[in-house]
């Protein structure tokens, strides 16, 4: 019979827009059993730390490293100088650093290498957050809308969780809408017929709307979003995920990028005028109530500081901690069609855990300070 875990507590956000206080966590078989005033011999004692629900990204790239040169690389195959076995070790190494920040569920967005990783992780042989994956994704040059319902379908009986493609540009490259409107139309429809998710890169408000329109379930980055267009997603229940810490990062570890594809002075340039408006577009977004979660588009170099966009989105986007924190549990979990699983503490779900030193309601950077990570009712981090 597994272990209970008793686990005391003096501070919850239990993700459901509460902070309960001086409880105990009860754990059963990896799931949270109950929750109740503090009485008992407790099994690991937290008093003193916030506690939270485990940390959800909603986009990261754990197969994007930095290899022995310190220069960039996306994985095998990939103008790698790599051997396969490096790529899947730098990727594992990436995921134990995300669980070892407080997340213990990731959606990768894609790489083949990931089917691995996730069988790796569903059994428990390599230590990771939950790894939700697209796999492969889906652009411009796919095909005609007929050859991407097609591909659609592959990438679903090749286990595919959800369907990524580029509704626009890069931002280096300005960001213009690249897929036409009947190709998202396929992309999207076909995932909805086939059970899958579907998450948008798309920069411009042209991308952004088509991709709403055609019943898509999140839109990544949005930069140049209009009010028009962030009112159409709100109407229609779109999730929304602007990304600070990829062009932080960028910008940080410029010299590890620069002159691989269209990393050049030009794009870096264009990821600089790209932070004022992510920040603004995150507050217009709020302004017209679309539902925002929380990722990263975490790349090589942010692994394991994915906590950092708590941090962007209250400093420099406006939001408040509960927002930001509500983008990276429950509402992430939501967009996920996770929410009776994780994203809160409460009965019945997932012993997903984090908790850090401090009150991140109070000061935000307290993220920035994780002493404690469960995943299933599995200890990963225990600091005193």
């Amino acid at each position: 019979m597994a272990q209970t875990i008793v686990i005391r507590t003096s501070a919850v956000i239990d993700g459901n827009g509460h902070v309960l206080r001086d409880q105990e966590i009860v754990i059963e078989n990896g799931r949270i059993a109950r929750i109740a005033a503090a009485k008992q011999k407790p099994t690991i004692d937290l008093t003193g730390m916030t506690v939270m629900p485990g940390w959800i990204d909603t986009h990261v790239h754990p197969t994007w490293y930095f290899n022995q040169d310190g220069r960039l690389e996306q994985g095998p195959g990939r103008n790698s100088k790599s051997s396969p076995q490096q790529a899947a070790l730098f990727s594992a190494a990436n995921l134990y650093a995300t669980l070892l920040g407080g997340f213990t569920t990731v959606q990768s967005v894609g790489a083949e290498l990931d089917a691995d990783l996730r069988a790796g992780i569903a059994r428990g042989g390599i230590a990771g957050p939950r790894l939700i994956t697209s796999l492969r994704s889906i652009n411009e040059n796919t095909g005609d809308p007929e050859k991407i319902r097609e591909y659609v379908r592959k990438m679903k009986v090749d286990g595919a969780d959800l369907v990524k493609l580029f509704a626009t540009a890069s931002i280096r490259d300005g960001g213009k809408m690249t897929m036409t409107v009947e190709q998202i139309n396929a992309a999207c429809g076909e995932a909805k017929a086939q059970g899958l998710r579907t998450l948008v890169h798309a920069h411009s408000s042209d991308g952004a709307r088509a991709a709403t329109l055609a019943g898509c379930t999140s839109i990544e980055h949005g930069t140049f979003l209009d009010d028009a267009t962030l009112e159409l997603m709100a109407k229609n229940g779109t999730y929304f995920d602007p990304n600070f810490l990829v062009l932080h990062n960028y910008l940080d570890n410029k010299a590890k990028f620069l002159g691989i594809g269209n990393y050049n002075e030009e794009g870096f340039a264009a990821m600089e005028r790209g932070l004022p408006l992510v920040a603004e577009v995150l507050k217009r977004a709020r302004k017209h109530h679309v539902k925002i979660v929380l990722g990263t588009d975490a790349v090589a170099g942010s692994h394991g500081r994915n906590a950092e966009e708590f941090v962007y989105r209250v400093k420099d986007g406006g939001d408040t901690p509960e927002d930001a924190l509500a983008s990276g549990t429950s509402v992430a979990a939501e967009s996920l069609g996770m929410a009776g699983k994780i994203g809160a503490i409460a009965a019945g779900m997932e012993a997903d855990l984090v908790a850090v030193k401090g009150d991140p309601l109070k000061d935000i950077t307290a993220v920035r300070r994780v002493g404690f990570v469960m995943k299933g009712g599995k200890v990963y981090r225990l600091e005193n």
